[in-house]
């Protein structure tokens, strides 16, 4: 399992995960499986997948990114919109090649690609997971 060195664990300041410490070597990868997002969802919740998604396109931009250390439940959020298999989906492939799609990112985020209002994730403040947990 590939470990995404720089990539953000968690959203500060929340226990939002975005990255799992260790790949689940007796049940094998969690299955990324697509969430419904409903208009209700807690601000929180919406505020968590902006967060993923601007680490994304900071850590990544368009490139194709293998799915690694990243959370499947948190990817889960995501799937099939902002972010796109390149190829099949195998949703327990640590090594699945995932790529944000900017049109739809845009779409659905339009706040994280204003030019003078972004949001603030403290990413400076941040747990950047660089930590060596083998």
């Amino acid at each position: 399992m590939l470990k995404h060195r720089g990539f953000p664990s968690r959203l500060p300041g929340t226990d939002y995960q975005f990255t799992i410490r260790r790949e689940n070597r007796k049940k094998g990868a969690t299955p990324i499986t697509r969430r419904e997002r409903f208009r209700d969802r807690k601000p929180a919740d919406k505020r968590a997948d902006a967060g993923f998604l601007s680490a994304l396109i900071q850590h990544f931009g368009a490139e194709p990114f293998e799915r690694g250390n990243l959370d499947a439940g948190r990817i889960g959020w995501l799937i099939g919109r902002e972010i796109v298999a390149i190829g099949e989906l195998d949703p327990t492939d640590y090594a699945q090649l995932l790529q944000v799609d900017f049109t739809a990112a845009e779409a659905s985020f339009p706040e994280l690609f204003a030019t003078n209002d972004q949001p603030d994730f403290d990413w400076d403040d941040a747990d950047w997971g660089d930590e060596d947990d083998d």
